[in-house]
């Protein structure tokens, strides 16, 4: 029998199948290496192997028995939903959205990445802060290099900053 997360992670794999479908319509550039396509599909592709591990998983704890089982009903039964964080995971999201075309790719970027990165594990005490702006600016440095140096995709400049 499946559960309510197999059931979720079934869907989340359907709907994952549909965007795929989706990207094949997506007209190719003739002067951009990469098609409009590659960036969705890596998340489709990656969002659609977790959506499979959620099903296995839940087939295992399903399963009734065994060490795997009973430490899948124990995490289940110690996390409890933090409906809060959610919420201001997908404000700070939209408040990146709103400022990528007026600060730029790479600012708004760096101030995304620490303030999620602030906000899922609060930073304690000025080493807890260095770690937020070393990530933040690691995590800027490499997307930015790798997307607009290597896989030649222009990333968007800032109106506000010409950065």
């Amino acid at each position: 029998m499946i559960g309510r997360d197999g059931w979720a992670g079934l869907a989340v794999l359907a709907f994952c199948g549909v965007l795929w479908w989706m990207t094949l319509g997506l007209k190719e550039n003739p002067l951009v290496p990469i098609g409009p396509g590659f960036y969705p599909r890596i998340v489709i592709g990656v969002t659609a192997f977790f959506a499979v591990l959620v099903v296995i998983g839940d087939a295992i704890a399903r399963r009734g028995s065994g060490a795997a089982a009973n430490a899948a009903r124990a995490v289940a039964a110690a996390t409890k939903p933090n409906y809060a964080l959610v919420v201001a995971s997908f404000a700070v999201f939209g408040a990146y959205v709103i400022a990528l075309p007026g600060l730029g790719f790479r600012i708004a970027t760096f101030l995304y990445v620490a303030a999620a990165a602030a906000l899922l594990a609060r930073p304690r005490g000025a080493a807890g802060w260095l770690k937020v702006l070393v990530l933040a600016l690691v995590a800027t440095a490499v997307t930015y290099f790798v997307f607009e140096r290597y896989l030649l995709v222009l990333l968007p400049r800032g109106r506000w900053t010409g950065f």
